[in-house]
């Protein structure tokens, strides 16, 4: 994509999430940076000014939790982490809300967790919340609830969490500020030789190969969470740019055009709705593998997923449930809503559609997985 097209999706932007990390935020762990929280707000202000639609992700409830509990290493223990959380949270929620009000916005806090936005109806009533929070202009600065959530502490990180609200909220474009220029082909602080990627396609698979190593010592990502949060933001249509959280006029300047950072730019097709929310599960309760003729179906063809091409079956689902679809060689090929519960499946695999009701005692629908309910991950 040329750089007048890339420009352009950065232009048109109309609906904007902003994701900042950690160490940004914090200073390096010192304290919440209220300087640099000020400045991200005025941009924040002007870019609504402009008739734009703005949502924060910010992380930094943990870490400014340390600091105000006098830790100066991260704790291993769930409990400890969740207090930190719950102490920080305050803190950043206020300095927020009392920056973007001096310039004349009104915010929200929003907690999600990844729970929230796996259940159906708890993710159309997150984004019907968000929208009306924008319909009134107000921005929402969103965190993961990490006072309760054991796993997104151990696991999650926000720039999955910025990915999935760019989706939840059908954005135009994800902004990744961290403390680093951007993507590299490799790690520039040990080798002289690493080029500078300016812009690429989100969902590249050689940018996972570019992105590989740990985060800051104060976050929980790395370089590598945020070439995938774009490749998932991508599902909705957003493009990402990922640059250094302390660029003068960030924001702004992107706003108009110019290329900061790394542009990782969307495919101009968007997944339907649906398909897009069942792509976005992170956590799944179970999986199905295929047969070679199958598996070549669901990529090529995008047929539905009959029982008599399904080999095994793992994990404990029920029907209506997000599931895996893998090959023969355990690779996720697709996800899909199960018409049929895991002990079902089962007896299921290797049968022809018309013996379902004879093995079960009913039949809901001839298949394991309709493909209107079916998207293809691989």
């Amino acid at each position: 994509m040329t750089d007048k097209n890339g420009s352009a999706a950065l232009r048109e932007a109309r609906r904007i999430v902003v994701k900042v990390g950690s160490s940004l935020v914090t200073n390096e762990g010192r304290g919440l940076d209220e300087g640099a929280i000020g400045e991200w707000s005025r941009q924040l202000a002007a870019l609504a000014g402009q008739g734009r639609e703005v949502i924060m992700v910010s992380s930094g409830a943990i870490a400014e939790g340390m600091k105000r509990l006098g830790w100066t290493t991260r704790p291993q223990e769930l409990d400890k982490l969740q207090a930190a959380a719950a102490v920080g949270q305050m803190g950043l929620a206020q300095m927020y809300e009392t920056k973007l009000r001096e310039q004349g916005m009104a915010s929200a806090q929003v907690l999600l967790t990844h729970a929230d936005l796996a259940d159906r109806e708890r993710y159309l009533n997150a984004r019907s919340t968000l929208l009306t929070l924008l319909g009134l202009r107000v921005v929402p600065v969103i965190n993961e609830n990490d006072t309760v959530v054991n796993d997104e502490i151990k696991f999650g990180d926000n720039d999955t969490l910025g990915a999935l609200v760019a989706n939840l909220v059908e954005a135009d474009l994800l902004v990744i500020l961290t403390d680093q220029k951007g993507l590299y082909s490799a790690d520039p602080r040990k080798d002289p030789l690493a080029r500078f990627i300016r812009e690429a396609r989100a969902g590249d698979p050689a940018l996972e190969q570019m992105a590989g190593g740990a985060g800051s010592s104060i976050g929980k990502g790395g370089m590598i969470t945020k070439v995938l949060a774009a490749k998932r933001a991508a599902g909705s249509g957003a493009s990402t740019v990922i640059a250094w959280g302390r660029e003068n006029d960030c924001l702004l300047r992107l706003a108009c055009g110019e290329i900061i950072g790394t542009l990782l730019v969307a495919p101009t097709q968007k997944n339907q709705a649906r398909k897009r929310w069942m792509a976005d599960q992170l956590q799944l309760r179970g999986s199905v593998t295929v047969d070679e003729g199958a598996a070549t179906k669901l990529r090529s063809e995008g047929k539905s997923l009959l029982p008599i091409g399904m080999t095994a079956v793992e994990g404990d689902f029920s029907r209506g449930e997000v599931i895996a679809v893998r090959d023969p060689a355990g690779q996720e090929i697709a996800r899909g809503l199960a018409n049929y519960a895991a002990a079902e499946a089962r007896l299921l695999c290797r049968r022809p559609s018309g013996e379902i009701e004879k093995l079960l005692g009913y039949m809901a629908e001839p298949e394991m997985i309709h493909r209107t309910n079916l998207v293809v991950t691989r």
